[in-house]
């Protein structure tokens, strides 16, 4: 050859085969078969030249446990069989235990006195929380569980929903993004609610820290902007880590965030200033999902509201995978019950679902689906008015005019009339 290199005359013989044979390749004994082409999607999936695949498991799948199957002969039945697949599901099932709250700091805020507590969830966590209560009450009052969103935003956790007068500057610019400037604990404490949020985790105080991150100190009050984007971008690096160290220990981080805020609401009953019988549960973004399971998994609460997270998981495959965290994803659940179907455990109990038309987060048409969906389960448990679900021409948070009608239908179904 011209470059002085030399080819084997096997080698010679299948460049002539293939000039020869109309385009195709002439193997020879000991030669690999040439891989196989695929086509791929102009607009290309999240996984993909995997997607075509992925998408074929997904339609065998027919959410068998579906309410809206006609397996159940009662809602009772229905919601006792979910809640079996979902405890083995989430893959923790930790032992209750006695809250041991203990006070931290009391402040009175005129209205309203906020505290801070530490508690019990497991054998294993102390969580710490803020509690607000209403001042100048006449007998219980009705509570909320507000659940904090994900954001990116680990640094700080139940900080999000608090207004302190006096704010971080990265929580000043999330409330200002997520909840139009205006935290939504602090607003349901102002109405009568008794309120409590907890840090979830691995968020706020329950944040992980690296070894070379002790530079920063704990204290986050003291954290600059340029901190708080230097600890955010370590901890979203750690969420694999996370996830994997979760499934060595036998537990799954879905499963520890559920039920940490399943047992927030154990700690919340045992409030003198709280009715039992009137508790809700509300969140955004991630706290929409946490109130997503929260409201299917816990037949205390007797209202909950879901905002900015909810659709049928199966439009999601294409391209809505690398918008979500971890926390998002429960595995083996999705054979039997879709992200709707799990919600609508707590059928025909009231349920609200806020949902951002301009959601980047989930394809419109996902949202849509569940809410007929969600619908269509009430209607058949004989409760069609119990549920409401509503599109605003927003992107994803949890603006003033949503907000409002939140608080509208609490005040509904939790305060006497």
């Amino acid at each position: 050859m011209a470059d002085g290199r030399t080819i084997s005359r096997r080698t010679a013989f299948g460049v002539l085969g293939c000039v020869s044979g109309a385009g195709t390749l002439t193997a020879q004994a000991g030669d690999p078969p040439p891989d196989q082409p695929r086509q791929l999607e102009s607009d290309s999936a999240d996984t993909g030249s995997l997607y075509p695949g992925i998408e074929r498991l997904a339609q065998r799948g027919g959410f068998s446990a579906s309410f809206l199957g006609d397996r159940w002969r009662s809602v009772e039945e229905y919601r006792s069989e979910g809640l079996k697949i979902m405890h083995r599901a989430l893959g923790y099932n930790p032992p209750i235990v006695d809250p041991r709250p203990e006070v931290v700091s009391r402040v009175d805020l005129g209205e309203v006195v906020r505290e801070k507590i530490l508690f019990s969830t497991t054998p294993e966590f102390r969580v710490p929380a803020y509690v607000h209560v209403p001042k100048n009450r006449r007998g219980r009052l009705p509570a909320i569980v507000d659940l904090h969103s994900h954001g990116g935003m680990f640094i700080f956790g139940k900080e999000k929903v608090i207004d302190f007068g006096v704010n971080h500057p990265a929580m000043v610019e999330y409330q200002k993004e997520n909840y139009a400037g205006r935290p939504t604990a602090t607003e349901f404490a102002r109405r009568g609610y008794v309120v409590i949020t907890i840090d979830a985790f691995p968020f706020g105080e329950r944040r992980l820290m690296m070894d070379n991150d002790l530079q920063y100190g704990w204290e986050r009050s003291k954290y600059t902007l340029k901190d708080v984007r230097a600890l955010n971008a370590k901890c979203r690096e750690k969420e694999s880590a996370i996830v994997k160290s979760l499934t060595y220990a036998g537990v799954t981080w879905p499963g520890v965030v559920a039920w940490d805020d399943v047992r927030t609401v154990d700690y919340l009953v045992t409030r003198p200033e709280v009715d039992p019988a009137r508790i809700g549960c509300c969140g955004v973004s991630m706290g929409g999902w946490r109130s997503l399971m929260l409201s299917g998994l816990d037949d205390r609460i007797s209202a909950g509201c879901v905002a900015g997270f909810m659709s049928t998981v199966r439009p999601m495959i294409r391209r809505h995978m690398e918008t979500h965290s971890f926390v998002h994803f429960i595995p083996g659940l999705h054979e039997y019950l879709d992200l709707p179907d799990v919600v609508a455990l707590r059928a025909p109990k009231p349920l609200m679902v806020l949902q951002c038309k301009l959601d980047g987060l989930f394809p419109l048409d996902g949202m849509e689906a569940a809410v007929r969906k969600i619908s269509a389960v009430y209607a058949k448990a004989g409760a069609p008015d119990a549920f409401v679900g509503k599109f605003y021409d927003v992107p994803h948070r949890f603006d003033v005019p949503m907000q409002e009608d939140a608080f509208a239908w609490f005040d509904k179904h939790l305060k006497p009339s």
